[in-house]
């Protein structure tokens, strides 16, 4: 923490003085970041950027709980399409698809889920044709 401003110096030049003291011991030298352009400059301004950039950074969605298993399981059926082997497609598809079973006994909020779970062997066949296993 910095000292106390001291009585009968003004503000503007305790604290230009404490920036300059900063930049001669290198401290703004390590920040992360430092000397990277500011993201999204080139977009308008938005007021809700904040808002929009902490739901990305952590995962958040405002959809009804309906559209995000929806979304969700298309998410899930293009990550199965690229797996890298078929017990990956597996593993994503069981998640996915016990999701779907959950919602469709206790229906969610929202519009309806028009889901089914995923034929798991019949995604396997697929995958396995265009692997050439």
């Amino acid at each position: 923490m910095t000292e106390r401003k001291p009585p009968g110096v003004t503000f503007e030049t305790w604290v230009d003085r404490q920036i300059r003291e900063a930049t001669e011991r290198g401290d703004f030298a390590r920040l992360p970041g430092a000397g990277k352009p500011l993201p999204h400059l080139d977009q308008p301004y938005d007021e809700m950027w904040w808002i929009k950039d902490k739901m990305s950074r952590e995962h958040l969605s405002c959809l009804p709980p309906a559209l995000a298993l929806r979304k969700e399981a298309e998410e899930a059926l293009k990550a199965a399409a690229v797996a890298p082997s078929e017990a990956v497609l597996r593993r994503i598809l069981t998640a996915v698809n016990d999701k779907i079973r959950a919602a469709l006994r206790t229906p969610l909020e929202g519009p309806p889920l028009n889901l089914t779970p995923y034929d798991i062997d019949e995604r396997a066949r697929e995958w396995r044709e265009r692997h050439g296993s």
